[in-house]
């Protein structure tokens, strides 16, 4: 968990925003850091939190967790924390076997018809549950759901339109009437001209997933190139929806990202860069 970060956002652990969507991008640079931060702040605050874990194994979020000073294995033991990883959920799908009870949620794969539907039922479930809690069962705060992250989607071959209906109906889910945050992360990098059909659709979606959210932080490299001592910028951008409309707020802060934690500069402050 990043202090500077919290300050910048004016929030902690003991007193944040509900109902937020929070969108996490990047461009030429690597917004994964942002993705651990939330993970453990969400968990220090005793949200119940449902992590989509689309491009790395537990272990890997387990390790950086641990430097941050939170244990996911105790948090999925406590019933605090449910994570879904991804690469052993698709060898479920593509090769089953008679043993399998894994959950089906990334049934896609071997029936693109139907969509995200079982997904969502997935996210659904672990953040709403089949009704009350069980005896004796520690309680928890608002739910939270985390997806790192939505580009996988789509090279997975589903349509921006479904990425972009099922960040919506989760959105009504956990944001609206439990008043709990969603956080996601979207990858914008290109290849090359060979996926310029697939470009066209992650711009799309991410101007979509901007329209949705409520605080955007996208994350790139330095306009000036490569620095050994800052290694990009983030911009925040905040929006509010008032009577007269929507109002936004920008501001960019380079960053420096440590073993255990982060440095956050605002633009120009930094030595390191004029």
């Amino acid at each position: 968990m990043f202090t500077e970060l919290n300050s910048i956002l004016n929030t902690s652990p003991d007193s944040f925003t509900q109902g937020e969507f929070i969108l996490v991008s990047d461009r030429q640079s690597d917004a994964s850091f942002l993705i651990h931060h939330f993970l453990s702040f969400y968990l220090r605050a005793r949200c119940k939190v449902c992590f989509l874990g689309l491009v790395q194994s537990f272990s890997h979020y387990s390790a950086i967790s641990q430097r941050l000073g939170v244990s996911l294995t105790q948090a999925k033991e406590k019933g605090q924390l449910v994570f879904m990883e991804g690469l052993t959920e698709s060898l479920s799908i593509l090769i089953p076997q008679e043993s399998n009870t894994e959950s089906q949620a990334l049934g896609f794969l071997r029936d693109p018809a139907v969509g995200l539907q079982s997904l969502y039922e997935f996210v659904r479930s672990s953040v709403i549950g089949p009704g009350g809690a069980e005896e004796g069962a520690e309680e928890w705060g608002p739910p939270v759901l985390l997806v790192d992250d939505l580009s996988v989607l789509l090279s997975l071959g589903v349509s921006a339109g479904a990425v972009l209906d099922f960040s919506h109906y989760c959105r009504a889910t956990v944001c609206s009437q439990p008043q709990g945050n969603m956080v996601m992360l979207l990858r914008c990098d290109g290849e090359g001209e060979e996926t310029a059909g697939d470009d066209e659709g992650l711009e799309w979606l991410l101007k979509g997933l901007t329209h949705q959210c409520s605080l955007s932080l996208h994350v790139q490299g330095l306009p000036t190139g490569y620095c050994r001592d800052i290694h990009g910028q983030v911009e925040v951008c905040w929006r509010r929806r008032r009577g007269d409309g929507q109002h936004t707020q920008n501001q960019i802060f380079q960053y420096k990202v440590h073993d255990k934690g982060a440095s956050f500069f605002a633009r120009g402050t930094s030595s390191a860069v004029l």
